[in-house]
């Protein structure tokens, strides 16, 4: 299944979202076989522009993402998480687990200061 990206793919996911870098040919065709929704950003060819489908695509699945990566800068801006040490796999997780919560709690501060 899809090469090196089956290590950020589980079984069970029925669509992948990814910026441009994640993008190929082969990948898309494998994914697509597998009945896997694509929706990695299309890549202009060299010498070649974008399809105005490609854009509207494109801007489509931006959007997707863009409400997802909100949470991330959340993590990285607001807590700092920016760089980590490893300090094992069980002690990483539960940092990750617990600023992704405070994260939550800050995106719904506002409604939690008014109830």
């Amino acid at each position: 299944m899809w090469g090196w990206m089956q290590r950020l793919v589980r079984e069970d996911d029925q669509a992948v979202f990814g910026d441009k870098g994640y993008f190929s040919d082969d990948l898309k065709r494998e994914a697509r076989e597998d009945g896997v929704y694509w929706g990695v950003l299309e890549k202009r060819k060299r010498g070649k522009g974008l399809s105005s489908s490609q854009k509207k695509r494109n801007r489509k699945h931006a959007s997707v993402r863009a409400k997802v990566e909100h949470c991330f800068r959340i993590i990285k801006c607001q807590f700092g998480y920016v760089k980590t040490c490893y300090r094992g796999l069980e002690k990483n997780a539960v940092q990750v687990y617990s600023l992704v919560a405070l994260g939550n709690l800050y995106q719904v501060r506002h409604q939690l200061a008014n109830t």
